[in-house]
């Protein structure tokens, strides 16, 4: 269901099936480098675990499947003062949807 501002609700579900966490975006890419964020992150891009994202998008029987991982990296130059100076970066690639029989 897309809300009022346009972003759409994408619920996180564990290996059960069970919904633990719900992100929020305009796209479910969107929804799912937030949940990557979250992930324990490695020493680098190439050495990060990749992970299964599995989004189901509120108001539907979508579920949205993504590879996730997370890394550590040094905070550019012109960044904020309030930035930490090791940050967490995320990617995702999908890897298809997946239509719950309900």
């Amino acid at each position: 269901m897309v809300r009022e501002d346009g972003k759409r609700n994408f619920a996180l579900r564990d290996s059960n099936g069970d919904e633990e966490s719900v992100f929020s975006g305009n796209t479910p890419r969107q929804a799912a480098l937030k949940a990557a964020r979250r992930l324990e992150p490695g020493p680098s891009e190439d050495e990060a675990d990749r992970v299964d994202i599995r989004l189901r998008e509120k108001g539907t029987s979508k579920v949205h499947i993504y590879e996730g991982w997370a890394w550590e990296e040094t905070a550019p130059d012109d960044k904020p003062d309030w930035m930490p100076n090791q940050i967490t970066e995320a990617n995702v690639s999908k890897q298809g949807i997946e239509h719950l029989e309900e």
